[in-house]
């Protein structure tokens, strides 16, 4: 094959794994993974069955590129940069916490439908973890940058203060406030915010 068609080929096969991934998505958002069939998604591509196990690996590869996705394209913004380029605490706080917030938002649909295979799938609780290891490391910058800034309260350690940024604000927090108490996004974000205020920094 000449080199010609082999970047022919190339970009026929991305083109393809992008729209099995894209059906997968809103499939699973829409009706559930457990109640989304691979033969569902490739009729969404207008693919092949095999084509999907091809490209992706089934039901179970699809979530965790998914997921895996979302992960590196959220690592590959400037949030390291821009979290130690941040001078002011409640400043530091509120970016976060709004970031959490953008991050919840697009990924949220799909976050509901990985924990829940998560205890049923060992490959898609990986990826969970992976996921929630990402947030971890963000948030132990903010913890460590309110220490240079030594804007935490006297009886808060960067370690503890890591803690308590984890405790309120990852995804957990988000759906017992969004899907159990039925709060707005802009409330929840809002008291998420004076809580952390509250509890890390000095009164």
């Amino acid at each position: 094959m000449t080199p010609s068609g082999t970047g022919r080929r190339a970009e026929y096969a991305a083109a393809t794994r992008q729209a099995i991934l894209l059906a997968a998505r809103q499939l699973f958002t829409e009706r559930g993974y457990f109640e989304t069939r691979v033969e569902d998604i490739a009729r969404a591509a207008r693919v092949a069955s095999p084509t999907v196990y091809a490209a992706v690996g089934g039901k179970s590869g699809l979530l965790r590129t998914l997921i895996e996705d979302g992960v590196r394209a959220a690592e590959s913004g400037d949030i390291y940069e821009r979290i130690a380029a941040q001078a002011d605490a409640d400043e530091l706080l509120g970016m976060i916490v709004g970031g959490t917030r953008n991050e919840f938002e697009k990924w949220a649909p799909l976050m509901r439908q990985a924990m829940a295979a998560a205890p049923q799938d060992a490959g898609i609780r990986e990826t969970v973890n992976t996921a929630h290891a990402s947030l971890r490391q963000g948030l132990d910058a903010v913890a460590t940058r309110l220490g240079e800034l030594d804007a935490l309260r006297p009886d808060v350690s960067v370690e503890r203060a890591a803690d308590i940024l984890w405790y309120f604000l990852n995804n957990a927090s988000y759906f017992a406030l969004l899907d159990d108490r039925h709060w707005s996004l802009d409330q929840a974000v809002g008291w998420l915010h004076e809580c952390l205020n509250s509890a890390l920094l000095p009164r």
